[in-house]
């Protein structure tokens, strides 16, 4: 299959699979005497591969490094994703529980916990993610990962000096060198409290602006910041 059909096919943008192809994650088998990309079977089951890590929340480094690795087995790896997507459809149904029952307590209509608040939310351990390092050869832990327990007031005040160094900047393109410098930091600020996943991290720059809450704090430190950072997370999560 040519780019364009399995582009349309499989769903991702034809500068997706280039991009692909460019890092080596998945190289066609093979190339028309015009130079164009044609796609095998096996190039297709690889892709099928790779967008389920994609969509549990891999990193394009990582997943190159897992299928490239001599103990990678296939069968294995799909048996793990199917894990991984039941805990998450269950998560996600927990999630919405929440959210259901949050817009019944905001109407008046029960009363919820600060617990009941947060059932679902678990952005702390990516069990499965540690298993495929620990099958595929990344057996070291790494140090990102661990958690710190308890945090100081200087938290705060870490947190206020990003959301005003990236509100400085919010009128610049967002995929821009600065932009990407900036949100990045934002990205490893965050995961020092928890275990944000590349998606995980663009879906909270979706609630940036999809709920009305997180808008109006972000905003507060420049108007259209919250926009701003939705624009730039996602970039950054496509970008690595």
């Amino acid at each position: 299959m040519k780019v364009k059909e399995v582009s349309q096919m499989a769903g991702v943008s034809v500068r997706t699979l280039h991009h692909y192809d460019d890092i080596g994650l998945l190289v066609p088998d093979d190339l028309t005497a015009a130079g164009y990309r044609i796609y095998s079977e096996e190039n297709l089951v690889t892709l099928q591969q790779i967008l389920f890590f994609r969509e549990l929340g891999f990193s394009l480094k990582k997943i190159k490094k897992l299928l490239s690795s001599p103990s990678f087995d296939r069968q294995e790896a799909f048996d793990m994703q199917r894990k991984m997507l039941i805990a998450k459809r269950k998560q996600l149904d927990e999630m919405i529980d929440t959210i259901e029952k949050t817009i019944r307590h905001e109407k008046g209509e029960v009363r919820m916990t600060n617990e009941e608040k947060f059932q679902g939310f678990d952005f702390s351990t990516n069990p499965y993610e540690q298993e495929a390092r620990n099958r595929w050869g990344d057996k070291a832990v790494d140090e990102s990962n661990k958690k710190v327990a308890q945090f100081g007031p200087e938290i705060g005040e870490d947190m206020n000096r990003i959301y005003f160094g990236l509100a400085e900047i919010r009128h610049i393109d967002p995929a821009s060198k600065e932009a990407q410098t900036r949100i990045e930091e934002w990205y490893t600020f965050l995961n020092k409290m928890g275990n944000y996943s590349l998606e995980a991290f663009a879906g909270l720059g979706e609630m940036y602006v999809a709920d009305e809450r997180f808008t109006k704090n972000i905003d507060q430190f420049g108007d259209g910041l919250a926009e701003f950072m939705r624009d730039a997370m996602k970039v950054f999560a496509q970008n690595n």
